[in-house]
């Protein structure tokens, strides 16, 4: 079930993305570290009743964030939709325990119909210049790559930017 995550899941979801940030360093993939995401960012997406939640038997499998707010990093970007009538994916998380088995599709399928449901032109995303297996799990979605940002506290290497018409 995945569903808008409260303040008592935030210990958990925290573990969650430290887990994933140890897995990831370990496939040499230095996306998340021990500045992002920090508590506090994940603890203002809760408050602000952005980020969700994927639940089996009462354990956190996975999380998305879903925001109408585009950070300053995108304004460059030269995206499909020309208007500010889309959504933002941060942080789509899971356990590295359930890697593999269609967790992130069924986040990003909630997240998309979202988008459908209420009306969006759009949903835009990036993700790390060097992590192969998410451009190609975006790519294989219809997702179009678009440009290049930088968030200098987590890398020096780009993140790609991505945009599917919904």
């Amino acid at each position: 079930m995945i569903k808008k995550a409260n303040i008592t899941n935030l210990p958990e979801v925290k573990k969650l993305t430290e887990a994933c940030a140890k897995a990831m360093i370990k496939k040499d993939i230095f996306q998340w570290n021990e500045h992002y995401p920090s508590i506090e960012k994940l603890r203002n997406d809760i408050l602000k009743e952005e980020l969700y939640v994927l639940e089996k038997n009462k354990n956190i499998l996975g999380i998305i964030v879903i925001t109408k707010v585009r950070d300053e990093e995108y304004i460059p970007i030269k995206w499909l939709s020309e208007t500010d009538n889309n959504i933002y994916i941060h942080r789509l998380a899971t356990h590295p325990d359930f890697w593999g088995q269609g967790f992130a599709q069924k986040l990003m399928d909630f997240a998309e119909n979202y988008a459908r449901k209420h009306h969006f032109e759009s949903v835009r995303l990036d993700t790390f210049s060097q992590n192969k297996r998410n451009q190609k799990f975006y790519e294989t979605r219809g997702y179009q790559r678009l440009g290049d940002i930088y968030f200098p506290k987590q890398s020096a290497h780009p993140f790609y930017c991505y945009e599917l018409l919904i």
